[in-house]
């Protein structure tokens, strides 16, 4: 029910801050003033956005994939405007959303990402910002394919003053490859937060976007925290150079523990998804009934409501806590809670 990643999959951070604190033994420590990205930062930055043609001239680094979101709505838009939203999608936007004053239409998500006529939909009805998640879609697992993309693009070349924030925490992790919308109109921004791939702890993201937006983000962090920790940074750079994580590796492990599930589940005759990511989403008819007979089965998952608005009701199962041999049980607890809910018998 967390959403969290295999801890088992995570590299060592405690070895990459312990390689920062050697190289740094008898160095002055960082002070005021300093510049907020440093240049091994910049550099390797520079190299993840180029392997993905994203423009990286225009750079800032922020403190996650949410907080950079939350920085280029703040820096663009004012209390009452509009922001498209996938639905169903991540809880953490609608709050966000909620607490600065802004408001969302949802955009309907398949496996491929939002529909270009929702996004369409969205942008007649005045949206005058759009999120996209690239890949590791939460609640679903979608991921943009090279079609989606150019039809979304194709969509939003015909409203140039709109802003698009993709969330592309399947950086580093993901076995799919990236396919993005920046630059289909005049502002832009591509978060790549590190949180998945490398451990929630390392408060990081990567944000790249059209020089405008992202000198505006730069000003935000400049009156607020300044700078993402130097030795973050640092330990990010270190663990990049030695090939820490390898996403062929780990997105193959986590496709292997979804694919079982949804086919465990094919099997019972209940359809479900998961293209990419932690997450398989499990159509059913009373969310309510269905997560409380799996508690009573002993299993937790996140009912559907938490992350949709017009979709109908599902469940979110997150499999990076669980093994390929845990899935038929997962599957017939599945199964036998939607048909009947309450305890088992």
């Amino acid at each position: 029910a967390t959403g969290n990643p295999d801890p088992r999959l995570l590299p060592d951070l405690g070895a990459a801050l312990a390689a920062v604190a050697r190289r740094r033994r008898g160095s002055r420590p960082p002070l005021y003033g300093d510049a907020p990205v440093l240049p091994a930062m910049a550099e390797a930055a520079g190299e993840v956005f180029a392997a993905d043609g994203v423009p990286a001239g225009s750079l800032a680094l922020t403190s996650g994939a949410l907080d950079g979101v939350d920085r280029v709505l703040r820096s663009a838009l004012r209390p009452g405007d509009t922001v498209a939203l996938e639905d169903p999608g991540w809880p953490s936007e609608h709050d966000l959303l909620a607490a600065i004053g802004l408001k969302s239409v949802p955009m309907a998500v398949d496996d491929e990402g939002p529909l270009p006529g929702e996004l369409s939909a969205a942008l007649r009805a005045g949206a005058r910002a759009v999120v996209v998640t690239n890949r590791a879609q939460n609640p679903t697992g979608a991921a943009l394919s090279a079609e989606r993309a150019r039809a979304l693009r194709g969509v939003l070349s015909e409203h140039p003053a709109v802003l698009t924030i993709e969330d592309d925490h399947g950086f580093g992790w993901v076995e799919l490859p990236f396919h993005g919308v920046f630059g289909a109109t005049d502002r832009w921004a591509v978060v790549r937060s590190v949180a998945k791939g490398y451990g929630p702890d390392l408060r990081l993201a990567m944000l790249a976007g059209d020089m405008v937006t992202v000198d505006r983000v730069r000003a935000l962090i400049q009156t607020g925290p300044g700078w993402v920790s130097h030795a973050l940074q640092e330990a990010f750079v270190e663990m990049w150079r030695a090939g820490a994580v390898s996403a062929e590796e780990v997105g193959r492990s986590y496709t292997e523990r979804r694919t079982a599930l949804i086919d465990h589940l094919a099997g019972h005759g209940l359809e479900a998804r998961g293209r990419s990511g932690v997450n398989v989403w499990v159509p059913v008819p009373d969310e309510g009934a269905a997560v409380a007979g799996l508690l009573a089965r002993g299993w937790a998952v996140s009912p559907g409501s938490r992350f949709r608005d017009g979709a109908r009701p599902a469940l979110r199962v997150t499999v990076s806590a669980l093994e390929k041999g845990d899935m038929p049980s997962l599957a017939a607890a599945i199964a036998a809670a939607t048909r009947h809910g309450g305890p088992a018998v």
